[in-house]
């Protein structure tokens, strides 16, 4: 495993990290959202949603459960918080029914 090196955002954040990964931790706290289904997903999922554009209930449902994930960040795990988002408004992923109906 790589050693944790400090790094300095370009916001002024001091923090470690050990991936190649750039993202300020701090910057990405920040960011979340407090409340609604972004809320309740993992940074690169929500990231993932934010880049297409996603970030309401009603435009997740333009999307069929593959297309979202395909998205970079977006893992299995996503699935049932965004399921369950979906439910909540009486929505489902697009052409869902024609699948498994």
């Amino acid at each position: 495993m790589a050693k944790a090196t400090l790094r300095t955002c370009p916001n002024g954040h001091q923090y470690h990290k050990s991936s190649d990964c750039p993202v300020c931790p701090v910057c990405e706290a920040e960011k979340k959202p407090k409340e609604g289904f972004l809320s309740k997903l993992g940074a690169p999922a929500r990231r993932a949603l934010e880049r297409e554009g996603i970030t309401s209930v009603k435009r997740l449902a333009a999307y069929t459960e593959k297309e979202i994930l395909s998205l970079h960040g977006i893992g299995p795990s996503s699935l049932p918080v965004l399921q369950r988002a979906l439910k909540e408004q009486q929505l489902d992923f697009k052409n869902k029914k024609e699948l498994y109906g």
